[in-house]
């Protein structure tokens, strides 16, 4: 089947200047022809869609998400996995977002969801599976239900084993504590034993599994980048090393901005005050997160200054919102359009591993796409204004009131 976008202004997140009456031609799933300057594309036998000078794009990734935390014991596993694959589903449809990374899902979720939206026959975005994430007895955030307390290295070693056995992408460690949790469970302190560290980091090692580390201190950060992690998830608290350490390994940084900066006091659009009101957060876990705000800013920039390899992830829920609100709160803190729309595309699929294939608009990538109504180099909420969503080439999601196709 060939597919061709006429008319379009394109933002291939390759070169940052807009190309204005692009026409893209996908067939087979992956993008044939690009033509720029109003060139005639090869659309013989092709379905035309004029996209009437909208936005074209690549789709959205979230390299930082959970399946919902359920407390009531009325949940079933049947009805969280239910709900978890309609968040990706709707995440898919509604936002555009075409590819996610978990960090921490019960009952390997996030296995079944990968492999069922993977089989072709469900709408869903590209998923990177942890399964469980990994901690200590009395670790970070016990109360989600997707967490394994481990101790001793061959607790980890055994956890490791299990993960991979039940087909995970990558192994979720949490080093130290976090923001959200109980009074003992806090981002300053560390969890993990030195022997704990190296005998998991090893066996990821020798499987030839990336670490995702959920650290939040610099001796949890520097912990995990000695040790050789693929990626550090949120740094509330770095320093000078932790920089020069990223920089020497070319490890990713996903910051998760979201879990510091969206209080009441501190939201500001639409958007943010909506989500904010809905999640209704606890008094003391508004404290912490206005506590440790300033900090997680200022390491945010300084290594968005210094260069280092950075993706978004949201660590939000719902889909539908986690994408927008964590690029708005890069915009605030001070990263550009541009870098904050890479950060969600380019560099989200490089983190995955599939940077060849998904996260630009470029001959002969795989063709997840959307078009949106505005310029999102002006303003990242024009992302919401969602007219398409393509995955390999296929229409999942018309949004557009107007249809006019030739």
């Amino acid at each position: 089947m060939r597919l061709a976008l006429t008319n379009a202004t394109l933002i291939d997140c390759v070169d940052p200047e807009p190309a204005a009456r692009a026409s893209v031609v996908v067939e087979d799933g992956r993008i044939a022809d690009i033509a720029r300057g109003g060139r005639a594309p090869s659309a013989d036998g092709a379905r035309v869609i004029d996209l009437q000078g909208a936005y074209l794009l690549p789709g959205l990734w979230d390299v930082h998400i959970h399946p919902e935390y359920v407390s009531d014991p009325n949940v079933t596993v049947a009805r969280q996995t239910a709900r978890f694959g309609e968040n990706l589903s709707r995440g898919l449809i509604d936002a555009g977002v075409v590819g996610v990374r978990c960090g921490g899902s019960a009952n390997f979720m996030d296995v079944a969801w990968r492999d069922a939206f993977a089989s072709g026959g469900l709408n869903g975005p590209r998923v990177f599976a942890s399964g469980i994430f990994l901690t200590t007895t009395g670790g970070h955030f016990l109360t989600s239900g997707h967490a394994r307390e481990c101790d001793g290295p061959y607790g980890f070693v055994n956890a490791v084993r299990e993960q991979i056995k039940n087909g995970v992408d990558h192994i979720k460690l949490n080093l130290s504590g976090g923001v959200m949790g109980p009074f003992w469970d806090q981002h300053v302190h560390s969890f993990l034993l030195e022997e704990e560290l190296a005998a998991a980091f090893a066996l990821c090692r020798q499987r030839g599994y990336d670490v995702m580390a959920h650290a939040t201190n610099p001796d949890a950060v520097k912990a995990a980048l000695t040790h050789g992690a693929h990626t550090v998830e949120h740094g509330y608290i770095m320093d000078d090393e932790c920089i020069r350490l990223f920089q020497e390994t070319g490890a990713w940084y996903v910051p998760t901005l979201g879990i510091t900066h969206l209080t009441p006091s501190q939201a500001t659009s639409e958007r943010e005050r909506r989500w904010v009101e809905q999640k209704n957060l606890a008094p003391d876990l508004v404290v912490r997160a206005e506590a440790a705000v300033d900090e997680h800013r200022r390491w945010f920039r300084q290594a968005l200054d210094s260069g280092v390899n950075m993706a978004l992830g949201s660590d939000l829920y719902p889909l539908t919102d986690s994408a927008l609100l964590e690029m708005g709160l890069w915009v605030k803190s001070g990263a550009t359009t541009w870098q904050t729309l890479l950060a969600a595309t380019r560099n989200a699929a490089e983190l995955c591993g599939v940077g060849d294939d998904l996260g630009a608009i470029e001959t002969g990538k795989i063709a997840d796409l959307i078009v949106v109504g505005g310029n999102p180099l002006d303003d990242v909420e024009n992302l919401s204004d969602l007219r398409l969503v393509l995955k390999e080439g296929r229409i999942v999601a018309d949004h557009r009131d107007v249809r006019e196709e030739t």
